[in-house]
């Protein structure tokens, strides 16, 4: 039994030692379904997620889930320096590895209650000195898991910095197109933007930068999933959201304008779509059309006519090109399995009414807002959110 006990304690470290490696310094994806981290993800997000989707209210699921991505980092750190310590504990108990207890001790030496107390002292490099292991086994795993504790305090430091970093780089270009898209983005508010300005020069630079964006997207959380569960700062924004409307820019330019900046706009679907499809398989999500249109041919007949408004030459003046919808269903199914699973809407093609951006809003404002205008408020993110679950 002592045997099996001590087998399992190092095949626990192992996994652990293992999980850790893959999900911090490892940088490439994994796709091995049995882990730890992703079995960890699996049983923590789907109840939470159930939870947030009874929520009406937009703003209290927004808040609800916020706090997912960053808790469960501590949480799985935790279960790391948990399993550690147990397993160490596990084996010097197994091996009745002698002790050096303090004289009116209550636990007895031989107890596992005093060789996991041991275990977290050694684990955590506290260094007090009240219980030692005496035997040539003992000291060399205390050394040992010493050794751990200190790398893995290490990692905590490094770790940390590395993921907000990133989750900073990714939300400064999501904050830039509020004001190019609305709030929330549509294609259809940025096509309408830029060619009121007279600026589709301009959409060759946005659409480039948005190129670079979707290229570090795909790499930091294709590194780092956890990325995935951290929620922007407003609630009608999300990283999935802004993917997604450059997603349709791109296919709308590709299909619709003529004299658009079709090779940077091919670039630019060509890396976002390879990012939506690898997040995917990360989250090992089968793609799934959506149950609903998001483009009906109304709202697309509408953008035509608001573009030629504007002097925008469409390819095809008489009727939308065919091509649309087959650019569509490349990026569609993914972009919907990852908005049902992370619960992240997906942006609308158009906005039927006018909207005020995030930068032109404050919370004094919406605070002395009428009540007749907060209630219609809150009846068409309803509506949204009805389209969008």
């Amino acid at each position: 039994m002592s045997i099996l006990i001590v087998i399992a304690g190092c095949i626990i470290i192992a996994i652990i030692l293992w999980d850790a490696f893959e999900a911090i310094i490892l940088p490439r994806r994994v796709m091995r379904r049995v882990r730890l981290t992703r079995l960890f993800y699996l049983y923590t997000w789907i109840p939470l997620s159930a939870i947030a989707r009874r929520m009406r209210s937009v703003k209290r699921r927004e808040k609800y889930l916020g706090v997912f991505g960053p808790l469960s980092l501590i949480m799985l750190l935790s279960l790391w320096a948990v399993g550690l310590i147990f397993s160490f504990a596990m084996i010097n108990w197994a091996l009745e590895t002698q002790l050096a207890v303090p004289a009116g001790a209550h636990a007895p030496p031989t107890s596992f209650g005093t060789y996991l107390y041991m275990s977290g002292v050694t684990f955590f490099t506290l260094g007090f000195g009240d219980v030692v292991p005496l035997g040539r086994m003992g000291r060399i795993l205390a050394v040992m898991e010493a050794g751990m504790g200190f790398g893995f305090l290490a990692i905590v430091i490094g770790y940390l910095p590395v993921l907000y970093q990133a989750f900073s780089r990714r939300e400064v270009n999501i904050s830039l197109l509020d004001a190019r898209a609305g709030s929330p983005s549509s294609a259809g508010e940025l096509l309408r933007r830029h060619a009121e300005c007279g600026g589709m020069r301009e959409l060759t630079v946005l659409l480039r930068d948005w190129e670079r964006w979707s290229a570090e997207l795909m790499e930091s959380h294709l590194s780092y999933p956890v990325l995935s569960y951290f929620r922007s700062q407003h609630d009608n924004q999300s990283w999935l959201s802004a993917l997604t409307t450059i997603l349709d820019t791109c296919a709308f330019v590709l299909s619709e304008i003529k004299d658009g900046p079709a090779w940077q706009a091919r670039l630019t679907f060509a890396i976002a779509r390879h990012a939506v499809v690898d997040l995917s398989q990360i989250f090992n999500i089968p793609p799934e059309a959506p149950g609903h249109n998001r483009l009906p041919h109304e709202d697309l007949l509408h953008i035509r006519r608001m573009l030629t408004a504007y002097n925008v030459q469409l390819r095809h003046k008489q009727e939308p090109n065919p091509r649309l919808t087959e650019l569509r269903r490349m990026y569609e199914p993914y972009v919907n399995s990852l908005s049902r699973a992370l619960l992240m809407p997906l942006p609308p093609w158009t906005v039927a009414a006018k909207k005020t951006d995030n930068w032109q809003t404050s919370a004094y404002e919406r605070s002395v807002m009428g009540a007749a205008a907060a209630t219609a408020l809150a009846i068409q993110e309803a509506r949204e959110d009805e389209h969008a679950f």
